[in-house]
């Protein structure tokens, strides 16, 4: 069967454009989320044509998901966290080929977790975090109180991710055992909520008090990236599109408008209006705001 298994990638390994190739197999990693399969395959590439791409094989009774995945997402995906499995994979798969140590580097560079992938990971938790919380929020004085509680738990599960990255860790599948490892508080809040007896109403009403707490508590160190972006540039007013255009802020995008917003609360951001064309109507504008 390991001979048939390295039929499916060896000649791969060959290619110059195969940077590396690891195998998660369920049988040695059962935490691991292999989405049923009984091995995947993971190889990593040049190649920039082929975000990722899947094929699926059987090899006798087991069956195998090959994963083509290019530099460039393995990297954008370490950082936006939106395939937590891929971490995973990568920290716990076993190597079979390894151009010029190439996995051994992203290991390293996953154990050292530098300080500029930490920032924008941060802040791509924190804005998830805000969303989820917002969202939330305004399900349950709505009255929809399941839907609230699901948005509020979310937005818990985003503080345990925060929490981590602050504490220098990439979050992996097992989030809540490294949450309950480096950040007891936030575990214990998480098991009260699943174990309390309290009425779902008042569940959800301790998780908003407690997320708002957490927010105000992380508001400046979960959108550093952002804030050092307005800090360090050359302009000192920035339209919402100019904001939004910024290449650094693509990962978090599509929750910019409320982290703005956020931030102008905390007046941590100032706004500032200016006359347009027509009498009545003014723009906005935002900065930094002076200390």
């Amino acid at each position: 069967m390991d001979v048939l298994l390295r039929q499916l990638y060896q000649d791969r390994a060959s290619e110059e454009e195969t940077l590396a190739i690891l195998l998660v197999e369920k049988e040695f990693l059962p935490l691991s989320v292999t989405d049923g399969f009984d091995v995947v395959i993971v190889l990593i590439n040049h190649n920039q044509n082929i975000s990722w791409e899947v094929k699926h094989y059987t090899l006798g009774e087991r069956r195998v998901s090959f994963h083509s995945l290019s530099q460039a997402m393995m990297y954008q995906t370490l950082i936006v966290g939106n395939h937590r499995r891929l971490v995973d994979w990568l920290i716990n798969g076993k190597i079979v080929f390894d151009r010029n140590e190439f996995l051994k580097d992203v290991k390293e560079r996953i154990d050292s977790f530098p300080p500029g992938d930490r920032t924008k990971k941060m802040t791509i938790q924190f804005t998830k975090m805000l969303r989820r919380f917002e969202e939330g929020k305004s399900l349950f004085y709505n009255g929809h109180h399941f839907d609230a509680f699901s948005n509020m738990m979310h937005s818990l599960h985003h503080l345990a991710r925060l929490s981590l990255i602050t504490h220098g860790f990439y979050p992996e599948v097992t989030v809540w055992e490294q949450v309950k490892k480096i950040e007891p508080q936030t575990y214990k809040l998480y098991q009260e909520l699943l174990k309390s007896e309290e009425s779902l109403e008042k569940r959800i009403e301790l998780l908003i008090l407690a997320t708002e707490l957490a927010i105000h508590s992380k508001t400046v160190l979960g959108s550093q990236h952002f804030l050092s972006l307005l800090e360090n540039s050359s302009e000192e007013l920035f339209s919402v599109a100019e904001l939004m255009s910024l290449p650094e802020v693509e990962d978090y995008y599509v929750d910019l408008e409320l982290l703005i917003r956020h931030l102008v609360e905390k007046e941590l951001i100032e706004s500032t209006r200016v006359a347009t064309k027509v009498e009545g109507i003014e723009k906005i504008f935002y900065r930094l705001k002076k200390k």
